[in-house]
């Protein structure tokens, strides 16, 4: 079955490891992607610290060499057509986003040149207090504390920020935003949001996780949930089965809580240690197999594989 993946730090990852973006040993590499039924990938720019800027310029750059090296397995996929042509042929589309706008410093006249260079969706912060927002991670000791969740949430600079980018059609990603934060961009929101790779608290209590709260309005406004198969945030077990379990419970919560339409995939494959049977995005379909053989029909399948990702990155 095709999908669609809301995050991957493939990008980020490559650049600074070394490793081959096209057939490498990464997660999600455009060979594996393409082995792996992946009809749209969602390639995060990952911007922090003091180089943040430059290494923004980097990653563009190597993005689009990247592309033109990979053009056996990937096309850029901007519009509905570009997307509808990789789904019905053999190619990946690759799709342009940013993990944490604090790399522009609260310059705010700077988001419309990223439209202009194709970046589709954006996240205001990541781990760390910016200019925009606050993070839903609340250090304490210098430790992530994840049973605290964080109340403060958008500076002026960042409601500056949310109003440009819904101007831009620049999707806004609130998977590492305060529950403050959150609240402020999806209370009575009209155009959609995504938690690019979030999963459910109620499943496994952790503040990177959505309340049932913060789900009911991601579907509210339309938006989507991408599940995240970091074992940090999808429970602590060992196996392949705990994995592909696990999954499917937040899968099933998320679905129980906002519909059948906000439940999407954000796999984070190169940001996270391997998990047990989801090691790689080769390994997606057996989470649709499991899925299948335990209570989730074919028609939801494909809302959760692409129908509702392709929705809200493709309108």
């Amino acid at each position: 079955m095709r999908y669609v993946d809301l995050h991957c730090d493939t990008l980020t990852e490559a650049l600074k490891s070394g490793q081959s973006f096209t057939d490498g040993g990464l997660q999600a590499s455009a060979e594996k992607l393409k082995k792996s039924g992946c009809a749209a990938q969602c390639f995060a720019i990952f911007t922090q610290g003091e180089n943040a800027a430059a290494f923004f310029e980097e990653s563009l750059n190597y993005y689009r060499s990247m592309l033109d090296l990979s053009a056996n397995s990937l096309a850029e996929a901007k519009t509905a057509a570009d997307f509808d042509s990789c789904l019905n042929g053999a190619k990946t589309g690759a799709v342009l986003t940013v993990e944490s706008l604090g790399f522009l410093h609260g310059e705010t006249d700077k988001l419309p040149a990223l439209k202009a260079r194709g970046v589709k969706m954006a996240s205001l912060v990541w781990n760390y207090k910016n200019e925009l927002a606050y993070p839903n991670l609340i250090f304490k000791n210098g430790l992530p504390d994840f049973k605290r969740r964080e109340v403060r949430g958008l500076t002026p600079k960042g409601r500056e920020a949310v109003e440009i980018l819904d101007s831009l059609g620049i999707i806004i990603d609130i998977s590492h935003l305060s529950d403050g934060g959150a609240e402020e961009i999806l209370k009575n929101r009209k155009a959609p949001a995504v938690a690019s790779h979030s999963n459910a608290a109620e499943v496994f209590d952790v503040s990177r996780n959505l309340t049932d709260g913060q789900i009911r309005l991601l579907a509210d406004c339309g938006g989507v949930v991408g599940v995240n198969f970091c074992k940090d945030f999808l429970g602590m077990g060992t196996t392949a089965r705990d994995t592909l379990e696990e999954a499917s419970l937040h899968i099933k919560h998320i679905i129980k809580v906002g519909g059948e339409d906000v439940i999407a995939l954000g796999s984070d494959f190169d940001g996270i240690p391997a998990p047990a049977g989801l090691e790689d995005c080769t390994k997606i379909q057996s989470l649709f197999e499991f899925l299948l053989n335990n209570g989730i029909s074919s028609a939801v399948l494909e809302k959760i594989s692409y129908k509702n990702a392709a929705r809200v990155l493709f309108a």
